[in-house]
């Protein structure tokens, strides 16, 4: 799970087989930052693909007091009319860390036997992730 900027907040790990659907909860209890409260002025957002268009993923979501924005299976991308408010682009931020991470290149193909030690390899991954963008951005100011 990434924040609206890329900067990973949460991850799980499980077998090659089992869907992504099926970690939504355990997924959105890693994430090790503690959030604001959601407001009726400003409500939390969890942006979510196709796959998650059933009940468990908008009831899961709801349930943490996130907005889901789910896609509907069967829907195309429409073109915007002409003057109606856009949204901003969500689903490449995730696409983007996940390339990031892909560059630690013990992280590209898991060779480790223990899921703990594969684990703990993505969080230090995240952890360089999120030092190099706060470096960045105290040399910028």
């Amino acid at each position: 799970m990434v924040e609206q900027q890329g900067g990973p907040l949460g991850l799980v790990i499980d077998g090659a087989h089992r869907h992504d659907t099926k970690l939504l909860r355990v997924t959105i209890e890693a994430i090790v930052v503690e959030r604001p409260r959601p407001t009726r002025r400003r409500p939390q957002h969890l942006c979510l693909d196709k796959a998650y268009d059933k009940h468990t993923g908008r009831s899961t979501a709801a349930a943490f007091g996130y907005r889901p924005h789910i896609r509907r299976i069967g829907e195309e991308n429409q073109p915007p009319e002409p003057g109606a408010a856009r949204h901003p682009a969500r689903r490449w931020v995730a696409e983007r860390t996940l390339a990031w991470l892909s560059k630690c290149r013990g992280i590209l193909i898991r060779y480790d036997k223990h899921d703990g030690n594969y684990l703990g390899l993505i969080q230090l991954a995240c952890v360089l992730l999120w030092f190099r963008r706060l470096h960045r951005l105290s040399v910028l100011r």
